[in-house]
């Protein structure tokens, strides 16, 4: 069943999605892609959930696109049902609520690498590989690869995965600013934990505003971040208050700018 190709789990603050397709290194398709987007709606929604860490099943991390998901598309459906939708599942994963740590066990290539670049942080095993190797196949990254990387390392590291087809080493990968910290083989989870308890430690409001406002400078739908951040302000205010009442009873409201 779809659902469970990507399930969420929470532990206190801590939520924990996972893609569970293991025989395939959790490359994705498109029932992948829609279990994911499920499982990010149940961890926004998830009440206490302060942290989300985005793990794989298994000995890799994510492989990327399933070339044969997507090989027999027309162009169209190739534009549409893959390229947009898999846009719109990863903004999904970088406007989420709570920030996000990539945890990455096995390796990162591709769409795996981009869907670990919508993340907030990024916790690399040290044997592990990151790239952007689709245009040895012939096709261009196609989930953020050239946008949302480029303003998140810099163009140029970026230009040596995708155009030299450089594969990087996770400690190459932190000098690069590409992953945020390296640890030993099998201890990702482990460590992805606890940075992520002393993350849940903070004003969990306050948090949230500071994704919201680093959103805004890095260009991560900034048009979103700024009505939410307005919005909840607002919504604090007793202007609010006395303009819903006053609604209610059909009377003109008295602001007192509280």
């Amino acid at each position: 069943m779809a659902e469970h190709l990507v399930t969420f789990e929470s532990d206190g603050a801590i939520g924990i999605v996972t893609l569970r397709r293991p025989e395939k290194f959790n490359a994705l398709d498109i029932p992948m892609l829609r279990a994911l987007e499920a499982a990010l709606d149940e961890a926004e929604a998830a009440d206490g959930v302060r942290v989300v860490l985005l793990r794989g099943e298994g000995k890799g991390f994510c492989a990327g696109g399933d070339v044969e998901a997507w090989a027999r598309m027309s162009a169209a459906d190739f534009q549409v049902q893959w390229v947009r939708y898999g846009h719109r599942v990863f903004d999904r994963l970088a406007r989420l609520r709570q920030p996000t740590i990539a945890v990455l066990s096995g390796h990162a290539l591709g769409g795996g690498l981009e869907l670990a670049v919508a993340c907030d942080f990024r916790v690399a095993e040290n044997h592990i590989k990151l790239g952007f190797p689709e245009t040895s196949i012939g096709v261009v990254p196609g989930w953020s690869g050239t946008q949302r990387a480029v303003r998140r390392f810099g163009a140029q590291t970026v230009r040596r995965m995708a155009l030299g087809g450089e594969i990087l080493l996770a400690p190459e990968a932190l000098a690069l600013g590409v992953v945020d910290r390296v640890v030993e083989s099998g201890s990702g989870l482990t460590e992805s934990r606890a940075w992520a308890e002393k993350i849940a430690e903070r004003g969990p409001l306050a948090t949230e505003a500071a994704k919201l406002m680093i959103a805004v400078a890095e260009g991560e739908d900034s048009a979103a971040a700024t009505e939410a951040l307005a919005s909840g302000f607002i919504a604090l205010t007793g202007d609010l208050t006395a303009g819903v009442d006053a609604f209610k009873i059909k009377q003109k409201p008295a602001f007192s700018r509280s």
